[in-house]
């Protein structure tokens, strides 16, 4: 009977509406294309952005299998298209940030050894009860809902990326926003529990911060003969990410009101603005359908 249940299960997944204001483009850049130092020229920030990259591909794994682990209990239709629409956009982030990390394997620029620790926490963190899992996810897609809102807000910032750099990282911007309510709904949906959500995510903060210094070190240490004699590029690095740090602290602590929604936060304005400038400036077909499509009827 179990065996049958899990079937119907499963085909009611395939009838399901889909999901509004989600959708699951492919990414089209060249990450070979990418220089080394690009973001603003500067190495500290460049090694930061290479530093979280690298932790995208088990890390948007993990936050699939969270929410998989209890999308059985789950029995709003709307939000389980939703949940589908996100396994979808978090599988392509994966792959296109496995792409921009291989890009970097080369010389003395290794991402090896630390992808190797992450697996092993990943399996350490999948041990644990589904609860703790999706409330890890909880946080961790507050994080990238808060750096992507930040990324498209300042486009004087992103100016100084090269063409598939930009599309690489706003279009993984828009789609982190996109989604950044989905496990948190889910979570609610099954556990609704704030103290443990709250609790988990102070814990997440910490372990966070620690691991992208760390990381972004070992990156800037390997690289240094090309980083330290870029001093300007570094002092710029190092003011970007004193002023992105002090000007998200309000939405950061707004994760820990007891009426907080992920969706609170608009960024309607800020998306279409670039889903425009992708489609029309970057020529991104996916962005170009959304934007214009009487053209692709």
């Amino acid at each position: 009977m179990s065996t049958i249940a899990q079937t119907t299960s499963e085909k009611s997944y395939l009838n399901r509406p889909k999901a509004i204001g989600i959708k699951v483009r492919k990414p089209s850049f060249n990450p070979k294309a990418i220089r080394r130092h690009f973001f603003a020229n500067s190495p500290i920030m460049s090694h930061l952005l290479t530093a979280l990259s690298s932790t995208f591909p088990i890390g948007e794994q993990f936050f699939v299998h969270s929410v998989r682990n209890v999308r059985d209990k789950v029995s709003d239709e709307k939000l389980q298209a939703q949940i589908a629409a996100f396994i979808g956009q978090e599988a392509m982030h994966s792959k296109a940030h496995a792409d921009f990390n291989d890009a970097w394997r080369r010389d003395d620029y290794n991402l090896d050894r630390f992808q190797a620790w992450l697996a092993r926490q990943d399996k350490f963190i999948k041990s644990t009860h589904p609860k703790l899992q999706l409330a890890v996810t909880c946080a961790f897609e507050h994080f990238t809902a808060l750096l992507g809102g930040y990324i498209l807000r300042n486009p004087e910032v992103l100016s100084t990326l090269d063409d598939d750099a930009i599309k690489l990282w706003v279009w993984h911007a828009i789609e982190e926003i996109e989604h950044r309510a989905v496990a948190f709904d889910v979570y609610q949906a099954v556990y609704a529990d704030d103290k443990v959500r709250r609790r988990v995510m102070r814990n997440v903060t910490t372990g966070f911060a620690s691991l992208t210094f760390y990381s972004a070190s070992r990156l800037f240490m390997q690289d240094w003969k090309k980083s330290v004699p870029k001093i300007m590029g570094n002092a710029h690095g190092i003011y970007l990410i004193s002023k992105m740090l002090i000007s998200l602290i309000p939405e950061y602590l707004s994760y820990y009101k007891d009426d907080f929604h992920p969706s609170e936060i608009d960024y309607s304005k800020i998306v279409s603005y670039w889903k425009e400038r992708l489609a029309d400036e970057y020529g991104m077909e996916s962005f170009q359908e959304e934007v214009h499509p009487p053209l692709y009827s």
